[in-house]
């Protein structure tokens, strides 16, 4: 099955490119992460890393960057300055009118938002390699040696230019994939990066089951547990609540009614939430680093990851930033006066007041439903690591991201088959098949 369908990829000649285009962007960034930023030591970096890197803010960004901070590569600050720009932008589009028509303008207006974005990217690249800069002057490794060897404001300014640099030639990589490629550049860059740790992590679990660390049982039951995981978020990522819509349309002399519905995706936020979550909660134990603050230490202690107060937090944070940002991207007033410009309604509810009331209605129930799931996802493979002590570093965050754009990428490169007259990814026999569905909405 699979070498068949590897075949029917390769017979098309644009897919075929696209694909190959896609594999030499993404070899381009790996090779960048093991080129070193100027003036600095990375095999201390290294060793700070692993004594307190997984619990910070900075641990979240390596995870992110592929290992790119670890290394202090000129990738260090990832494309993460350019998702928290894009986020902003989607929020100041709520509260500034002007940037809100724009969204309103189809592609001219999308065209203008991303010229935004990328200069909100080069500020925050500024701000971020400053304050890595600063960081990174102030670092000692285990036995008192320093990672930079030669800091002041040479050494400031050249951080800057380099790691802004860095993450602006990410972007271009990223833009270059979603035009020539095959899926979205971004994602795919942070797809590559999770990923890049799974060797690791699968020999280190190897060593661990040799040496005796981990019970085969608790291995066995771990991996059962992530693959229903897995399971759950391709379900849940693929499942929609349909609204069914009637249109009424003229023919002829008479009045004729077409079906239709309104998709609502369970998880409209997507990985937003947990990543907004993770960021505040580790925020006082990284501020803690830049800045001699006492008043930070109690807090940090408290917020200390594995306790019971940061996992109650956690899930709050969770829960709020699902309802927060998926009212923010999906605007119900806009839906039911579009639905209403197109003589749509929905069968028992009055145009208007009332169709925005019910679609609120329906978006909170399944937000709600979307929020319990991504606290399960983000809060499962945490608890089953500790209890077991498995080296394994991914969270669920990453195992969200990694299924997500898997799935985007099956639905975008079966399409093309489909589109020439091939099978795509089904699968079955007898006259039965199931098709593999990528991410709806």
């Amino acid at each position: 099955m699979i070498s068949r369908v590897l075949r029917d990829i390769f017979k098309i000649p644009d897919l075929r490119e696209r694909i190959i285009f896609t594999l030499f962007m993404l070899a381009i960034y790996r090779l960048g992460i093991f080129v070193t930023a100027p003036g600095v030591d990375r095999a201390i970096m290294g060793k700070i890393m692993n004594v307190s890197g997984n619990g910070t803010l900075l641990g979240l960004f390596n995870m992110f960057s592929g290992g790119a901070l670890r290394q202090l590569s000129i990738f260090a600050l990832g494309i993460m300055p350019y998702i928290s720009a894009s986020i902003i932008m989607s929020l100041l589009a709520v509260v500034v009118p002007k940037i809100g028509e724009l969204q309103k303008e189809g592609d001219v207006g999308q065209r203008i938002i991303t010229q935004y974005t990328r200069y909100g990217t080069v500020v925050l690249c500024i701000f971020q390699g400053f304050m890595m800069a600063r960081f990174l002057e102030g670092l000692q490794g285990p036995a008192g040696e320093v990672v930079v060897s030669t800091p002041g404001w040479p050494f400031r300014i050249m951080t800057v230019v380099t790691l802004t640099t860095g993450t602006l030639f990410l972007m271009w990589l990223g833009e270059q994939i979603t035009d020539r490629g095959i899926g979205n550049g971004i994602s795919l860059i942070i797809f590559a990066s999770i990923v890049s740790r799974f060797p690791e992590m699968f020999f280190q679990m190897g060593k661990y089951l040799k040496e005796g660390m981990v019970k085969p049982f608790d291995l066995v039951i771990f991996l059962l547990v992530l693959g229903g995981t897995f399971a759950l978020i391709v379900f849940v990522e693929s499942a929609q609540r349909r609204i069914p819509v009637q249109y009424a349309r003229r023919v002829g002399g008479g009045k004729e009614i077409q079906n239709s519905h309104l998709p609502l995706k369970i998880n409209t936020a997507g990985v937003i939430p947990p990543i907004f979550a993770s960021a505040l909660l580790v925020f006082p134990a990284t501020m803690s680093q830049f800045f001699d603050a006492d008043l930070l230490g109690p807090l940090q202690a408290m917020l200390r990851p594995g306790g019971w107060l940061y996992r109650l937090l956690y899930i709050a944070l969770i829960v709020f930033f699902a309802f927060f940002y998926t009212f923010v991207q999906f605007k119900t007033d806009d839906v039911a006066e579009n639905l209403n410009k197109s003589g749509g309604y929905i069968p028992g509810i009055r145009p208007g007041k009332e169709t925005i009331a019910y679609i609120n209605l329906v978006l909170s129930r399944i937000t709600f439903g979307g929020a319990i799931y991504l606290t399960m996802v983000a809060m499962l493979p945490d608890l089953l690591r500790n209890q077991m002590g498995l080296p394994f570093y991914m969270g669920g965050t990453s195992l969200l991201i990694v299924v997500g754009v898997a799935m985007d990428m099956s639905s975008q490169i079966e399409s093309y088959l489909i589109n020439n007259n091939y099978d795509g990814f089904s699968i079955g026999s007898g006259g039965r098949s199931i098709r593999v569905k990528g991410r709806q909405g």
